[in-house]
């Protein structure tokens, strides 16, 4: 009995002496543990911490940072119109830029599985994601010029639209001093008397400065009468270099080739023709005593394209050029969740009769749901902080419509007439709504680490 008892004593006193040399163990590594982690925490708090806490506190305070104003710098925000335009706006960027950039990046990976180029078409979609935010908007502030000759965008929708509806070359024409021709209801002019079978009209206009003459054009000259037609010119009354008669063809003096006329009686069009290259035009006797009128027509003014970067479209063009840059990143990230998925499961569902659309639509997607909303959630975050594409691209005519709250962050910190302190309020705004999002995330990663 005594030599257990002795025993059980010497087990005890070893476990014991076991337990304390382990716990002594579980000391120093959790200490050599924070000692590495040191620097980083410190690092952490020095850059992160203490900027958000000092933001915090000098939000309360008033331009100068002597005066205490409470939430004053918070009501500011809901009063100012420009604030809540930059809000407005952030909401639109929230909203369409994750999901257009998500939804063409799962468009891109699914397509370019099924062709032999996708390598290099997704190096190519890829590729604007190496070029910086800076780059990229001076590239888009050139396509979005208004001039076609220089904005690639307006290029291509003015040469489109022309296509279909050709300008006129004399848009600036006008009857000039003492003109035969007079305005006309609906646009172009009309002449002021009755036109005669046998007498030459006279269509003189002004205003077609020389240079904007289109190429080839020819001296105009008078038109001949001719029995039974009415016959006449139209042209550019101007003599370069002065003199010249008024409403009189003179022979350095230009002609309108391809003028559209028109006879009208009782405001219908009997006849009608388009001048010759050297002005003249050539009427039936059905024009005998009509009025001779220029359709507005002849003086439609070139297609200018569209204002891409006007007060209207501005945060949607500033939005494409975002969705150019990150649809690549989606991409990528789409495709590499898009190679496990099981193709077992898709040629099952193929094999069962049912459609690519049905396949797409009820198989990938579905088990593609937590990389797109990997995807979707680093891109709402991304563009809570854009600043570089709204900064280079908007114009600073309309700076104020395409704001966003970063935006107006750097303006109203370090701007002309900066307030630190309404400044600090908008970066607290912009963190309590980047705050959701972020827990969002760590939730879902959580979850998925779960599982």
């Amino acid at each position: 009995m005594a030599t257990k008892i002795a025993t059980a004593a010497a087990v005890v006193a070893a476990t014991g002496g076991a337990g304390r040399r382990g716990s002594a163990e579980a000391r120093r590594r959790r200490l050599i543990a924070a000692a590495f982690l040191l620097p980083a925490l410190l690092l952490l708090g020095a850059l992160v911490v203490h900027p958000i806490g000092y933001s915090v506190y000098r939000s309360f305070f008033d331009r100068s940072g002597d005066t205490f104003v409470g939430g004053g710098n918070y009501r500011e925000i809901l009063n100012d119109d420009t604030i809540r335009t930059a809000l407005g706006n952030t909401a639109i960027w929230v909203v369409l830029a994750p999901t257009t950039a998500t939804a063409l990046g799962l468009i891109f990976a699914v397509l370019t599985e099924r062709v032999r180029w996708g390598t290099a078409f997704k190096l190519l979609v890829f590729m604007p994601m190496a070029i910086s935010m800076l780059a990229a908007g001076i590239i888009f502030r050139l396509v979005y010029d208004h001039d076609p000759d220089r904005g690639v965008a307006n290029a291509v929708w003015v040469g489109v639209h022309d296509t279909f509806a050709e300008a006129s070359a004399f848009p600036k024409a006008r009857p000039g001093r003492d003109s035969p021709l007079a305005p006309a209801e609906g646009g172009g002019y009309v002449t002021r008397d009755p036109v005669r079978a046998g007498v030459p009209a006279l269509l003189p206009l002004v205003g077609v400065a020389p240079e904007a003459l289109p190429e080839g054009t020819r001296a105009a000259r008078p038109a001949a009468a001719e029995p039974g037609k009415v016959t006449g010119t139209a042209w550019q009354d101007f003599t370069r270099g002065g003199g010249g008669r008024t409403n009189a063809v003179d022979p350095t003096e230009s002609a309108f080739a391809g003028m559209r006329i028109e006879a009208v009686k009782d405001g219908a069009v009997v006849d009608s023709a388009s001048a010759r290259a050297d002005g003249t035009f050539t009427l039936s006797e059905r024009a005998d005593g009509a009025l001779l009128r220029l359709p507005a027509s002849n003086f439609r003014e070139a297609y200018a394209g569209v204002q891409w970067l006007g007060p209207a479209l501005v945060t949607p063009a500033i939005i494409g050029a975002y969705v150019w840059m990150w649809a690549g990143f989606a991409m990528v990230l789409i495709g590499a969740g898009l190679a496990t998925v099981p193709r077992e499961l898709l040629e099952a569902a193929r094999v069962d009769g049912a459609s690519e659309w049905q396949v797409f639509r009820r198989i990938t997607v579905p088990l593609l749901a937590p990389v797109l909303a990997v995807v979707l959630v680093t891109l709402v975050i991304n563009v809570m902080k854009v600043f570089d594409l709204v900064f280079v691209i908007a114009p600073g005519a309309v700076q104020d419509d395409a704001n966003v709250l970063a935006f107006q962050l750097y303006r109203t910190s370090f701007g002309t007439n900066a307030d630190p302190g309404l400044g600090s309020a908008i970066a607290v705004l912009l963190l309590v709504l980047v705050v959701p999002v972020m827990l969002y995330n760590i939730r879902r990663m959580r979850r998925e680490a779960r599982r």
